[in-house]
């Protein structure tokens, strides 16, 4: 990772070097440290983490997207049934009445007529009953109808949710078993960050995540983000999280050279090749609880903090790298976006 100012261009890269150099041999301070080419883990391991957490990120959508159709054809289809039974009432009055003039028939009520104008009066009235009743008996076979296709869609939309659990069920599996290899099992993450304060993110109609390029200019580097991670970026400062972050980065693999990744120095004088104690564990700690928090709001895909990895999946896990402050990320926030 590079060190750099919050949303600062590295513009005056050669004298920031030199500055620092000068810095470590008088001892003011420490050399910054640089994130492991493979950060992450192994490319195999940082594919599944991106896979398994964008498939249950997906199945999640479809899944929230499929209870909210449900409440909606429940209410219709609740509607439907109270204008049923009014429906019902109504032809039940008609057949009753039709049953009590059953004898009168449509020739007898016209050759009864003693006038040619009562005659025309009685053609009227034969013809607006028919409209009326004929009416009132489609708008019950329409309502019928309609119910009947509202409870189907209900049933679909059950089956759907059925899929979508069981979809997010294998991905959980299969998020586990690649971190079994930097992982021990399950861990209590970290207090603070409470809020969930952060601007959501656009999504499509249905709910689901746009797909997004490295589009948009990072303000951390000379580098690109895509428009969500720039987002996650300006909320996080807006949460009062503003020390030193660097976000695109072109060497390895994973999220950052696609500008889907930030890291965020836990120490205020930037990344240092030291683990982070005292007050920098504590604004770490916080920082990877409100990402957590505001993960469905933002779009992450997964958060890496102090040996341990949050997964929407999985949930906290532990996470062990090569031992260095980088790679067991304890001297940094590392946040993977969508």
């Amino acid at each position: 990772m590079r060190t750099t100012m919050p949303f600062g261009r590295p513009g005056r890269r050669p004298l920031t070097a030199v500055l620092a150099a000068v810095a470590l041999l008088l001892g003011l301070g420490a050399a910054p440290a640089h994130a492991e080419p493979n950060e992450g883990g192994t490319k195999k391991l940082r594919d599944a983490l991106e896979a398994t957490a964008k498939a249950h990120l997906e199945a999640q959508a479809k899944l929230t997207n499929s209870k909210r159709r449900q409440k909606e054809l429940t209410a219709q289809l609740a509607a439907v049934e109270v204008r049923l039974v009014d429906l019902t009432e109504q032809v039940g009055e008609v057949a009753i009445q039709s049953y009590r003039l059953g004898r009168l028939t449509p020739a007898a009520m016209l050759l009864d007529a003693t006038s040619p104008d009562a005659f025309l009066e009685r053609v009227a009235s034969l013809d607006t009953m028919a409209q009326r009743d004929g009416k009132k008996v489609r708008e019950l076979t329409d309502a019928r109808e309609e119910a009947r296709s509202a409870k189907i869609a209900i049933d679909t939309e059950i089956r759907e949710q059925a899929k979508q659990v069981q979809v997010m069920a294998k991905k959980k599996k299969e998020a586990q078993a690649a971190l079994a290899e930097v992982s021990s099992g399950g861990s209590g993450g970290f207090s603070g960050g409470s809020s969930t304060s952060a601007r959501p993110a656009p999504r499509n109609s249905d709910g689901s995540w746009p797909g997004e390029s490295c589009s948009v200019n990072d303000p951390t580097t000379s580098g690109c983000i895509t428009p969500r991670t720039l987002n996650a970026l300006q909320q996080t400062k807006a949460a009062g999280y503003k020390r030193y972050v660097s976000c695109y980065r072109s060497g390895g693999s994973g999220e950052h050279p696609k500008g889907r990744a930030c890291d965020f120095a836990a120490a205020t004088g930037g990344f240092e090749d030291r683990t982070a104690t005292g007050g920098d564990k504590a604004y770490g700690d916080a920082l990877a609880a409100w990402h957590v928090r505001n993960a469905n709001r933002l779009g992450v895909l997964y958060v890496i903090w102090y040996r341990q990895i949050w997964h929407p999946g999985t949930g906290w896990q532990s996470y062990g790298g090569s031992g260095s402050p980088a790679a067991d990320h304890t001297n940094h926030v590392h946040l993977s976006m969508y």
